[in-house]
């Protein structure tokens, strides 16, 4: 299978002065993960293009079906009233009807100085570079992928946010805090809050993000995997009695997790220090590269890349034999401790 190219990281900051030292253009690609700065820099352009609340003529938003290339050139060619530009949104490129790209970069290819057109994908959908629309942007558009932000911007950013409700966070709890609630910076928003409300002292602590944060599904596999590790079994076995009961998560999606997990700890085992094991692991955090690396340490070569085989056993028995999902996962973590155990 062809590996995905991996995007440079955005220096959103950058962007952010580019565009209000330089002003905005007349085209622009915006599509990435990080959805919070994506929705972050549009609203930055609106505030530049359509200064106050702005109205149906300064902002304009095509969704879905409703991209229809003659209301668009209108769209464009209308004159703003109350400010010098005017600002459309265009979303879900996947909805063009046949023969619309062609009409549509025919408008695009004559965006007049007080018109930006911003196209605008969402969280997770890359742009197809085959269609020829997107050929057409990404020649004459001022495309921005909104990737995850690295280690220390993050922390900054957790930062800014901890001080917004009047407190201080300690490194490990801005760590703790990624760990458990992942690193989308808007699913982090309502964690922060939660937590900063609950926390007692004026820095936030380890402890307080334990006591509060949201669990998402990754921070338990890696919770599993270490007790593998460790030969604490009955807590592994726990953590999956958890996960199977209180997670919205499939049984399908909890055996893929645990197989990249057991993945990565197998690259992990071979590699000779943490940033080989960022760069063969495709983790953004040394903090959590170190644990993988301590984890990946327990095993020898043969029982990682055995307990893959059984996850991929067990997908194939999901796919084919309709067995019993609970059961057939319970029945592959014993399989893989057995293995484990028998050191």
């Amino acid at each position: 299978m062809k590996k995905r190219k991996k995007e440079p990281a955005l220096n959103y900051s950058a962007e952010v002065r580019k565009l209000k030292e330089e002003g905005p253009e007349r085209l622009y690609l915006l599509w990435g993960e990080e959805d919070y700065l994506r929705d972050s820099f549009l609203q930055s352009l609106r505030e530049i293009c359509c200064p106050g609340d702005g109205d149906d003529f300064q902002n304009r938003v095509f969704k879905e079906a409703q991209i229809d290339p003659m209301e668009l050139r209108y769209a464009i060619d209308t004159l703003p009233f109350f400010s010098e530009r005017s600002l459309i949104e265009i979303r879900d490129l996947d909805y063009l009807k046949p023969g619309d790209a062609d009409r549509l970069i025919e408008v695009l290819s004559d965006v007049p100085d007080y018109c930006t057109v911003a196209f605008r994908l969402n969280a997770g959908e890359e742009p197809n570079g085959k269609s020829k629309l997107v050929k057409f942007l990404r020649k004459y558009a001022r495309e921005i992928c909104f990737t995850v932000q690295d280690q220390n911007m993050l922390f900054r950013w957790i930062s800014r946010r901890f001080a917004y409700y009047g407190k201080g966070v300690e490194m490990e709890a801005a760590q703790r805090l990624i760990y458990l609630s992942g690193d989308q910076m808007k699913a982090l928003i309502p964690e922060i809050e939660k937590i900063a409300a609950y926390a007692r002292g004026e820095k936030v602590t380890a402890s307080d993000v334990n006591a509060v944060a949201n669990r998402i599904a990754e921070s338990d596999i890696f919770d599993l995997t270490d007790a593998i590790a460790e030969r604490r079994f009955n807590t592994a076995s726990g953590i999956l009695a958890d996960l199977l009961e209180a997670r919205d998560t499939s049984v399908p999606a909890i055996l893929s997790l645990l197989s990249n997990q057991f993945r990565r700890l197998f690259l992990a085992n071979a590699a000779r220090d943490t940033a080989a094991v960022m760069e063969l692991c495709n983790l953004k955090y040394d903090f959590m590269a170190r644990r993988m690396l301590n984890s990946a340490r327990s095993f020898r070569p043969e029982q990682l890349r055995h307990a893959v085989e059984l996850c991929e056993e067990a997908d194939y028995r999901l796919k084919s034999e309709g067995a019993d999902e609970k059961l057939l996962l319970k029945e592959t973590l014993m399989r893989i401790v057995l293995e484990v155990s028998d050191v």
